[in-house]
């Protein structure tokens, strides 16, 4: 009897790891994958009812844990810019409702860095059995079945993943980060040209290809003043000032 109840245990605990494992982080250029929740601004369906903004999708550990708290502070000091560049956030683990109620209150008391008690606008999800972060490929099986990792996911207006990130548990994010990965993003689709590493905006910018043709310049010579080259395949474009629609 032992032996079948040994062989049924290990039958489950295999099933159960197979199954963590049928989940697949959704890639760069994939359909962000949609679910429904309870969230701590009610019942929502991330990320149809963020409708044609961008959106990002951020998982951390556990709630009242340091540098979770840390995490959200920040997002919450970015909120007005990320309203600006047009993006909702949407936070996620896999603790209940009543406890982000009651972590998002503590949070709202505090003064993080001598900026005052702040209000939390964005709806921190809850998971509790896992299913949503499991979409996201965001429980890490050789860290924990049970809590997200650090992940970061960056949808754009049509619903479409546009950066996929994850951190450890120990490691808290740079939020500013995202502001510029979406800043990069308007950048290069409103002016079909590529960003350089480190970039911000207002930066110069790389094209893709040669910038103009002779008979192009001959016709407008202050198209040379645009444009300037670092070697023979690294063609920039001169940027004055921030330029990214906000």
């Amino acid at each position: 009897m032992k032996r079948v109840m040994f062989t049924l245990m290990a039958y489950v605990l295999a099933m159960g790891v197979a199954f963590a494992g049928d989940y697949k982080i959704p890639l760069i250029g994939s359909k962000a994958p949609k679910f429904t929740a309870n969230t701590t601004n009610g019942k929502m369906t991330f990320p149809n009812d963020f409708g044609n903004n961008w959106k990002i999708l951020f998982s951390h550990p556990a709630d009242f844990t340091p540098v979770c708290t840390s995490e959200l502070l920040e997002l919450a000091h970015l909120q007005p810019t990320f309203e600006k560049l047009g993006v909702k956030v949407a936070v996620i683990s896999t603790d209940n409702l009543e406890l982000h109620k009651m972590w998002k209150a503590h949070m709202e008391e505090l003064d993080y860095k001598n900026r005052g008690p702040i209000t939390i606008d964005f709806p921190i999800i809850e998971d509790v059995n896992g299913k949503s972060s499991q979409l996201y490929g965001m429980l890490h099986e050789p860290v924990s079945t049970d809590r997200d990792i650090r992940g970061v996911f960056i949808i754009d207006d049509k619903n479409i993943v546009r950066s996929v990130n994850f951190y450890p548990v120990e490691v808290g994010r740079n939020m500013s980060e995202y502001v510029r990965m979406v800043e990069a993003f308007k950048m290069v689709e409103n002016e079909q040209v590529f960003t350089p590493a480190n970039w911000e905006d207002g930066d110069d910018v790389i094209v893709p290809h040669f910038p103009y043709t002779k008979e192009e310049l001959a016709v407008q010579p202050e198209l040379k003043d645009q444009y300037y080259n670092v070697g023979d395949r690294m063609w920039f474009k001169r940027i004055d000032g921030n330029t990214v629609q906000k």
